[in-house]
């Protein structure tokens, strides 16, 4: 088994920065639900993973972000940010490059980055709607928590709730806005003073 990198090598022009053939992608998919519901030792996926990649040219971008997720999975976000920023820089494709960017502002959150993981979610909510906004909004009100903006936190997470849900959705999206846009103003007003 090949392990994983310690530091993502540098992106070559050459690199193919379209998702791998369906089997790769089965087969890492497999690699994933195994992480996901049996108990695997932190080595063992991250040297599955690194199997993976390996098939991979340097540089790759999908190759990058798997890296960063098994090290990320593994207790490991340092590493992980380091490859998250290089899979970004290389070009991801739009399906994975969002799940970048929100386990990229997750890591940070965890290596205490909180307002680097706030920047870095703000941005990418001036990107194009997708599936994951709940999700992403639901780790920016993390992140805002805490960077010292709970309230606002708050707010965000109502917002992303209502943005679920059928029943109540005006009512939770609306408030949520609200809280957000209250908090941000609050802050705001405490910074000119």
């Amino acid at each position: 088994m090949t392990a994983l990198p310690q530091q993502p090598p540098t992106p070559s022009d050459a690199a193919e920065h379209n998702a791998p053939a369906g089997a790769w992608e089965e087969r890492l998919a497999a690699v994933w639900y195994e992480a996901r519901t049996v108990e695997i030792p932190d080595d063992e996926l991250r040297a599955a993973v690194g199997t993976l990649v390996a098939e991979l040219p340097a540089g790759h971008p999908v190759a990058l972000y798997e890296t960063g997720s098994a090290w990320d999975s593994t207790g490991a976000p340092e590493q992980a940010i380091t490859f998250y920023r290089a899979a970004l820089d290389a070009g991801l494709a739009p399906d994975r490059r969002r799940q970048t960017v929100i386990q990229l502002a997750s890591s940070l959150r965890n290596v205490g980055r909180a307002d680097e993981a706030v920047a870095v979610l703000r941005a990418e909510r001036g990107e194009p709607s997708d599936d994951l906004d709940a999700q992403l909004d639901g780790f920016l009100a993390l992140a805002l928590a805490d960077a010292g903006s709970p309230r606002e936190g708050v707010g965000v997470a109502v917002a992303a709730l209502g943005s679920l849900v059928q029943r109540y959705h005006r009512s939770l999206t609306a408030y949520g806005e609200e809280m957000e846009l209250d908090a941000r103003g609050t802050a705001a007003s405490n910074d000119l003073s």
